[in-house]
């Protein structure tokens, strides 16, 4: 049977970056060695790392911009403390919107003053905060762009005069953006590029080196960007299937194509959510609504077990809302085909029309 998988990370990814993935691990570039046991320092997988972060400045049209991708490890969770190291030397702005920007400032504040700017907490994060103003006396702003957990999305993002900082792990390359308006953009592979185990640093070059503080080589971007990311054995697999995966985005005409299908993904699953009288959303402000992580729950908790059942034989998979929401989360990152949201959209209009 088909599998939907709506799992909110690790993600889906396409099955054509799946198979030459599994090819890899067998015999990589016809090598007779598997991709996982050549010298990350070799040829065939310096090529791999170099085409993997020119795809990553190329989707974002940040090429010839003064920025620099890296690759690195320990996933958005490490980028909390790192992003403080590198560039907090006394005050930062964040916009606290869930669950990963309330762990983001609380890293920050190891370094620092922390001004919180806005905050939807007070809604259990069903919201992005809106008419906020910034501090012109900090360091830097950070913000988180898509929150899984919650199902919400910055759809504008406010003019400042200080570098910008975005967690974007969860909509990276899934829609079109000015991101030079970001001077650090950072997105753990496993929510819509690649498996866990390698984080995506995008970074413009002018803002660091200025705190004063000693930075531990292993967490300072400046020795990372001279060591091309290879201050340290990188996640060799991780960073190949992202390549795989962002080339396979500019075979479909990139990020502005996927953007296209992504709207349309949203447009079903929402649209039946808005219709369907035993469903409701958990983000009820229409433009905060998240086009990667729909979040809803079924009014009539005693049809759950039914729904649960008959999403599983539907081949639905990864529909559970995360605990501290509950209810269910669609998951729609850019290798979830339209199919599965209709197949979904099915098995919620036949419960309506059985129960």
């Amino acid at each position: 049977m088909k599998k939907h998988n709506f799992s909110a990370g690790p993600c889906i990814l396409p099955q054509s970056v799946l198979e030459k993935a599994s090819e890899a691990v067998k015999n990589f570039n016809g090598l007779d060695l598997s991709l996982i046991e050549i010298s990350h320092r070799s040829k065939p997988f310096v090529d791999v790392m170099e085409r993997a972060q020119e795809l990553a400045l190329k989707h974002l049209n940040l090429q010839d911009k003064g920025y620099k991708a890296l690759f690195l490890q320990g996933g958005a969770s490490l980028e909390f403390l790192m992003v403080a190291y590198n560039l907090l030397e006394k005050k930062a702005a964040y916009l606290n919107t869930g669950t990963w920007s309330s762990k983001a400032i609380k890293e920050a504040r190891l370094f620092g003053e922390i001004v919180e700017v806005a905050s939807s907490k007070d809604q259990n994060f069903n919201y992005i905060p809106k008419n906020y103003a910034i501090p012109s006396d900090i360091d830097y702003f950070h913000c988180t762009s898509n929150n899984t957990i919650f199902g919400t999305q910055m759809q504008n993002f406010p003019e400042v005069s200080v570098p910008m900082v975005c967690d974007m792990s969860s909509d990276i390359f899934s829609r079109v953006l000015d991101f030079s308006k970001f001077d650090l953009i950072y997105a753990g592979a496993q929510k819509n590029m690649g498996p866990a185990g390698t984080t995506l640093v995008v970074v413009k070059e002018e803002i660091l080196g200025k705190v004063s503080r000693t930075i531990p080589s292993m967490l300072d971007y400046k020795v990372h960007i001279s060591k091309d990311s290879m201050f340290n054995t990188p996640a060799v697999f991780p960073v190949y299937v992202s390549m795989l995966t962002l080339d396979w985005l500019q075979e479909l005409g990139g990020v502005a194509n996927i953007e296209k299908h992504n709207t349309k993904k949203a447009e079903m699953m929402y649209g039946e959510i808005d219709r369907n009288p035993f469903f409701k959303g958990f983000v009820t402000n229409k433009e905060d609504r998240s086009k990667m992580n729909a979040t809803f729950n079924l009014l009539d908790t005693s049809l759950e077990e039914r729904f649960n059942t008959m999403c599983r034989e539907a081949g639905i998979n990864g529909l559970n809302g995360h605990r501290s929401v509950g209810g269910y989360r669609a998951s729609m990152y850019n290798a979830l085909p339209l199919e599965s949201v209709k197949v979904l959209v099915d098995v919620m209009q036949t419960l309506e029309k059985q129960a």
